[in-house]
């Protein structure tokens, strides 16, 4: 069996990236561990200026480190009536350690008085894969709506609960995870990283770890 290091902490990702997995052909031949695996592994800054610096910075380390190869994504929410923003800053929008509700409440506030046609918006996932000896790739998926006013829906994490798909004229909170991991933009990302992963079932052992890691993974 094939193991993946997904360089997360973040129960939200884990829970989305084991639920759109678990339910491909690959189940039974991969092993994914996530960070919490690893406590001793540093922080990994993401002093990127793109979603895909930031990505590919996660996945080189950690599966540098642990001598597994690595998935690492960024992703964020990109508002055009706010120029982009949040965009790689979505974690931390209303500062270092903000809890989703503060990033939730900056955002809202920063949207006063913008109509409905001038709040589009769009969730953006850059996935990185790379193995132990530095090789990389690169995909990427996103999902266009807008920004609603108040907070609807319980399910979901981060701006879920303001993101409305139009398709469906829900939020992602109120869609819940069964319709949102076939159609977010991190479903999309993981469905071209699939092909992917599929070649990887077939190759030879990775190097030894330089650190070795312990519970905080899910097998498929």
């Amino acid at each position: 069996m094939l193991k993946i290091v997904l360089a997360t902490r973040n129960p939200g990702k884990i829970a989305e990236m084991q639920s759109i997995l678990s339910n491909s052909d690959i189940k039974g031949e991969v092993e994914i561990e996530t960070l919490l695996s690893y406590p001793d592994l540093p922080e990994i800054t993401e002093d990127g200026a793109t979603f895909p610096e930031n990505a590919l910075k996660k996945a080189v380390t950690v599966a540098r480190l642990t001598g597994h190869f690595a998935i690492a994504d960024d992703s964020g929410l990109e508002v055009d009536a706010l120029g982009g923003a949040p965009g790689v800053h979505s974690a931390r929008f209303a500062g270092k350690g903000a809890r989703d509700q503060e990033n939730i409440k900056k955002l809202l506030m920063l949207l006063q008085g913008v109509p409905q046609e001038e709040r589009t918006a769009r969730f953006v996932c850059v996935i990185a894969l790379a193995s132990p000896d530095g090789e990389v790739r690169l995909v990427e998926g996103e999902c266009r709506g807008y920004i609603t006013t108040e907070e609807r829906g319980t399910s979901g994490f981060g701006y879920d609960p303001l993101f409305i798909v139009p398709e469906y004229g829900k939020t992602f909170a109120e869609l819940g995870g069964d319709i949102k991991n076939k159609i977010s933009h991190r479903a999309i990302a993981i469905g071209k990283l699939y092909n992917l992963l599929k070649k990887l079932t077939n190759i030879n052992p990775p190097p030894p770890p330089l650190i070795k890691g312990g519970k905080g993974g899910f097998k498929l």
